[in-house]
């Protein structure tokens, strides 16, 4: 008897409009990736999180927990990204059901999000998601930096409300993520500014909740989640790929969208997660050579080490003219 399909699963219908099971394949699901989800904790007993998760961080208590859950965002979050669903076609898939989600709390206080920032790059996560909003001071931008000079990229919802974009997706060098409907356009509470940067689906999408139950959500910070979850496919497709280069990849594959170009309301576009997976990768600067690299046109006229060039010319003009005389000399004798 066939398995009955399970209607949550049926629910993901960004699955095929993403070509999420052809970006899974390309990108290995996420293996080997680690994502932290700076977050509400994560309920790591849902069922459809089962083996997706590595113990994360509560900062106030300063001490690992496998279990961190305080409310139902972050466990949405988490399944979004690395869902592993249940039984036989159940449940919930991740973008990257295959990479494991790192949880760190709580998500109220600059100082406290910066330290799970900073645990979080030490203990191994490549990538970080920051689906919240924060009025952030100069510590969680300097955490931030910190992160992404040491190779991790970092994904942030631009906010709902149709305002201007959060911190911390409005700081540099984080991807500020909107949302767009079923249709592809922005969607209205989607917010917009300068520092958008890619947009993906955000309306209307299915979610865990702890204790094992599902709900349907709207909102920037599920579609931050799908980029993260893109990130760390491309990551395990490209092991060596640095973050800048992950970051520029998204960014120039994404699908224009409205006026053309970027613009505030899209940013560079709607994430194309398989062309970010499958664009050529520019090419590797080939080893330096032994010495220092010269013009070779400059130094045949600078090089002081070297026979000058008009020294041979005349050593030339002097053979030649001798050679002559010798040959004029042998002639006139002949006669």
């Amino acid at each position: 008897m066939p398995a009955r399909a399970d209607v949550w699963r049926d629910r993901q219908w960004y699955f095929p409009e993403m070509r999420l099971e052809q970006a899974q394949q390309l990108g290995k699901g996420g293996a080997g990736v680690t994502v932290a989800v700076i977050d509400t904790g994560v309920d790591t007993r849902h069922r459809d999180l089962r083996g997706a998760t590595v113990p994360g961080w509560v900062v106030t208590r300063n001490e690992p927990s496998d279990d961190v859950d305080t409310g139902p965002h972050g466990t949405g979050i988490a399944t979004l990204i690395a869902g592993r669903g249940h039984g036989s076609g159940r449940g919930l898939l991740g973008v990257a059901p295959r990479s494991k989600v790192m949880p760190i709390r709580p998500v109220n206080d600059d100082l406290l999000i910066s330290n799970g920032i900073k645990w979080a790059v030490e203990h191994g996560a490549k990538v970080v998601n920051m689906s919240f909003d924060l009025e952030s001071d100069q510590v969680l931008a300097d955490a931030i930096a910190e992160a992404y000079a040491n190779d991790v990229v970092l994904v942030a919802s631009a906010g709902n409300g149709g305002g201007g974009v959060v911190e911390p997706a409005a700081f540099p060098h984080v991807i500020a993520v909107g949302s767009v409907g079923r249709d592809n356009r922005i969607a209205s509470f989607s917010n917009r500014g300068p520092e958008v940067d890619l947009v993906t689906y955000g309306v209307s999408i299915p979610v865990a909740r702890p204790g094992g139950k599902y709900a349907v959500s709207n909102g920037t910070s599920l579609s931050s989640a799908l980029v993260a979850g893109g990130v760390a496919l491309i990551r395990a497709r490209y092991p060596d790929m640095r973050a800048e280069e992950v970051v520029d990849r998204l960014l120039s594959t994404a699908v224009d969208r409205g006026a053309g170009g970027r613009d505030d309301r899209y940013g560079e576009g709607q994430m194309d997660l398989i062309a970010a997976l499958t664009a050529p990768r520019a090419g590797k600067s080939a080893p330096p050579s032994p010495g220092p690299a010269r013009n070779t046109a400059t130094a045949s006229s600078t090089d002081d080490s070297g026979v000058p060039p008009l020294l041979i010319v005349g050593v030339g003009v002097l053979v030649f003219v001798a050679g002559l005389a010798f040959f004029m000399v042998v002639r006139t004798r002949r006669r």
